[in-house]
Parts: C-alpha cells; structure tokens; sequence
C-alpha cells in the first residue's frame, strides 16, 4: 500500500488513541494486531504497520518476539520523524493453544525498548480432560501412573495419540476407545456421543538429568503425536519433588 495514501489514517487513528499512550513514540494500528484464529502448528507470517509519533528519529538496534515460536524479524534500522514503520516476521503457533497476546519487542541504539502488542487464540485439535499430573514426592524408579480422556475438539473424529520419541524414554501408554459424555468439562463420564480414547500413562522412570540434577522440583513435558495432526503438539505436564 502506498503510505501517501495510508499515513493520513494512520495519524487520525493515532490521535484518536487513549491519552495514556501520548508518550509512546512508536505506534500501531491497530493498536493491538488481531490474529484471529489459527490452527495449532501453523505459521502465520505478520505485517505491523505504524509510525514514529515522537518527533524525532528513532534507531534501532534490535527487534525480537517476547515469547515462543517468533522469527525472521525484518525491521529498519532507522525510522525518521513522524513517519511510517513496518515491522514483519513469522509465528510458529505448533507450541501455544488457547488466547495469546505476543509482544514484539524494538530496542533503540540508545536501549529504550518499544513494543506492539497482538492478540489471537490457537485452536488445537484435541482436547484433554487433564493435563498437569502430580507425581508427588518421587523416588528413582518408582511407578507412578495418571488416567486420562481425549477427544478431538471438533468432536467427530477420535484421538489417534502416540507418544513422541522423547517422552517413551520415560513414559509408556495404554489406550482404549471410548465413547465420551463432555458437556460438563470438570465431569468428563464414558457412555456419551463424542468418540474419544481413555489414556493410562505410566512412568518408565524419571530421568534425573540437566537442570534437574540442581533442582529438587520435577517437571516432565510428555508429548503426544498424531499422524492426523502432524504439526500439532498435544502434551501434558508432570510435577513433583524428587525425595
């Protein structure tokens, strides 16, 4: 778009803005980008368009993702006074799920840091009826074992989950198909209409490595794979403390 045409907007937006934000000197219109909805796994790429309010030039140094999944930043190093700015790069949704509000981050020469804000929410395409587990005080080489539902969020279609290669270093499973009742979220109850697989995960037993060789906290990310979803990332939390 040619910004002869879309610098008169993006001013009139601008002035019309909450009073709390005057001293912002980069700003977005939107103010806060709307992603929408997306799949989890997409990759979406995003274009912020705006412009240096401050009356004077502003440098930048650096521009990055506040978060996961945020990359190939395109940016000018330079913004003149009182006009436009573009900012764009791409976000890797496969690790979120559910309402996200990314902020990129602009840090000048002189380090004052300015940001833009978005708002979106990931669809993923299954639903579990738990999923963070509690293996309390924990020796090495205890079994400890947590069930489970899944269902697919669209409802039709059942849950075809495995576990990733990672997590079989330390967790086995056992699935069974069920017909699942789910209109009460925290009351999940076999017997309804919404084809669904009954998950048992069982430890293997933890690895004691990394980060946890310093810490007492246990903290095991078990992830799922789907041949149906290829780039999604069904995963559940595992917490505790080692004895």
């Amino acid at each position: 778009m040619n910004f002869n045409f879309f610098k008169p907007f993006v001013f009139a937006a601008l002035a019309c803005a909450s009073a709390s934000f005057a001293d912002d000197a980069i700003r977005f219109v939107p103010e806060t980008y709307p992603i929408g909805y997306v799949n989890q796994g997409d990759v979406k790429h995003i274009v912020l368009k705006g412009a240096n309010v401050s009356g004077k030039d502003i440098n930048l140094e650096n521009a990055f993702g506040q978060g996961i999944g945020m990359t190939n930043f395109k940016y000018p190093t330079k913004i003149a006074k009182n006009s436009p700015v573009t900012i764009e790069f791409d976000i890797d949704f496969s690790e979120m799920e559910g309402q996200v509000n990314p902020v990129v981050v602009m840090v000048g020469t002189d380090g004052k840091p300015y940001t833009a804000k978005m708002d979106g929410f990931v669809v993923a395409p299954f639903f579990f009826s738990e999923k963070l587990f509690d293996a309390g005080y924990y020796a090495k080489g205890e079994k400890r074992e947590w069930t489970f539902y899944v269902w697919q969020t669209d409802k039709k279609d059942r849950p075809d989950l495995v576990l990733d290669s990672a997590s079989l270093r330390e967790f086995s499973m056992k699935s069974k198909n069920v017909m699942l009742n789910v209109d009460k979220i925290d009351q999940i109850k076999e017997g309804g209409k919404v084809p669904g697989v009954k998950i048992t995960l069982t430890t293997k037993g933890f690895l004691r490595e990394g980060w946890e060789l310093k810490q007492q906290s246990i903290r095991k990310i078990v992830a799922f794979k789907s041949k149906k979803f290829p780039r999604a990332t069904p995963e559940v939390l595992i917490v505790g403390y080692w004895k």
